[in-house]
């Protein structure tokens, strides 16, 4: 009986979330318990604890679907910048020769799914070079905090298309490099850099579309 509650959970959180990134719910978009419970085939009980545990991290609010505001992002970016250039650091002092394989493989991927004008899924490369070097901060409230400001951003990107800025997949070479040289002090200026770059990128496309 457990079991089948919190699958009914668990179906009813990835339900939710999965059209949440596919941009099927909109940020603002009220949810309603009766009719998530019809359309995922579930009482209203397990789209009720759905809904909690995604206010948890930070995508609901009031029963709506979050949609930042330039503020917002501004103070998020404020968050990252601090974080992740700490965490940058502390890769290139600590981070496996395999994991900086990776990381270096994260790049080869943007690179090939921009040559083939894929730049909403660099999304998922972007996305998983950060948590490469979020891991080394070796800091679990700073990768909970980081973790829930990605997920915001992704939600973000889907209407704006951020990933695809100029430069973006050279600098995270230039972050690589420094990283596998052991450069700490050069690894966290450059993310700092970067992130900082992203802001004003992300503030400057929201200003041309009038999101906000």
């Amino acid at each position: 009986m457990v079991s089948n509650k919190m699958n009914a959970q668990q179906l009813a959180y990835e339900y939710i979330q999965e059209r949440m990134l596919d941009g099927t719910y909109q940020g603002g978009m009220k949810l309603v318990e009766e009719r998530l419970a019809d359309e995922v085939g579930v009482s209203r009980t397990p789209i009720r604890e759905a809904i909690k545990r995604l206010e948890q991290e930070g995508l609901i609010k009031n029963k709506l679907i979050y949609s930042p505001t330039a503020q917002d992002l501004i103070y998020i970016y404020e968050m990252r910048i601090v974080l992740e250039s700490f965490a940058a650091k502390r890769a290139a002092k600590n981070m496996t020769s395999e994991k900086i394989v990776e990381l270096e493989n994260t790049i080869k991927e943007s690179r090939n799914l921009l040559k083939e004008g894929q730049s909403k899924k660099i999304y998922n490369a972007n996305q998983h070079f950060h948590e490469l070097i979020i891991d080394e901060c070796q800091n679990p409230i700073m990768i909970e905090r980081l973790e829930k400001a990605q997920t915001i951003f992704y939600l973000f990107s889907l209407r704006l298309d951020i990933y695809n800025r100029p430069n973006l997949i050279d600098e995270h070479e230039e972050i690589y490099k420094a990283i596998k040289n052991r450069d700490e002090e050069l690894a966290g200026e450059l993310m700092t850099k970067h992130l900082y770059k992203d802001m004003n990128f992300t503030l400057e496309v929201i200003g041309r579309n009038g999101q906000y």
